[in-house]
């Protein structure tokens, strides 16, 4: 298949920008922790604010697989029901999950905003660095953004082009394919 298989474009180079974006920062937490963890234990020096960095950067790695998520739909999902219905219906019950997907997304970018304010002016910061949390805030609140980008995407593409998900079943050969492509 092309990387035009779902109508989207230029789409999809855009959302492989975004899995590697939360898989950076995915790498991150995992170098921290592992990094703070030898240094406690082997040396009795752990990395200064190394529980506050990891759960703020492991924030933004969530949200900017959310955003993937939001296209591609590879999250858990069972389609018993779906599956045993006509494809008109089965389109109807995907696209609302995504509208529902899509509003879920719209209030918790509207939440973390509203954190993200709170924070900036409140001075929120780590406790041994004294770093700022408003960075990794925005950071959550860039990929929610993204979230919302891909979702609506997806929304559109089901609703506007009567795509189903069924593209993304055998993920892994197409994943493989695009970077093929590359």
């Amino acid at each position: 298949m092309t990387p035009d298989r779902n109508g989207a474009g230029g789409a999809l180079k855009t959302v492989h920008i975004i899995e590697r974006i939360a898989g950076v920062m995915l790498g991150l937490v995992t170098v921290l922790i592992v990094i703070s963890a030898i240094g406690r234990y082997g040396f009795a020096r752990p990395v200064p604010d190394a529980f506050d960095l990891s759960r703020l950067v492991l924030g933004v790695a969530i949200a900017w697989g959310l955003a993937s998520l939001g296209f591609h739909g590879t999250h858990i999902k069972v389609d018993l029901l779906a599956h045993a219905l006509p494809a008109a219906a089965r389109r109807a019950i995907n696209a609302l999950a995504w509208a529902v997907l899509l509003g879920f997304t719209i209030l918790l970018t509207w939440k973390i905003w509203e954190r993200l304010v709170s924070a900036f002016y409140g001075g929120d910061a780590t406790m041994d660095l004294r770093l700022p949390h408003w960075p990794f805030i925005l950071g959550i609140w860039l990929g929610l953004v993204a979230a919302l980008i891909t979702t609506a995407l997806r929304l559109w593409l089901i609703t506007a082009r009567g795509q189903d998900l069924g593209e993304y079943d055998g993920i892994d050969e197409q994943l493989e394919q695009d970077l093929r492509l590359k």
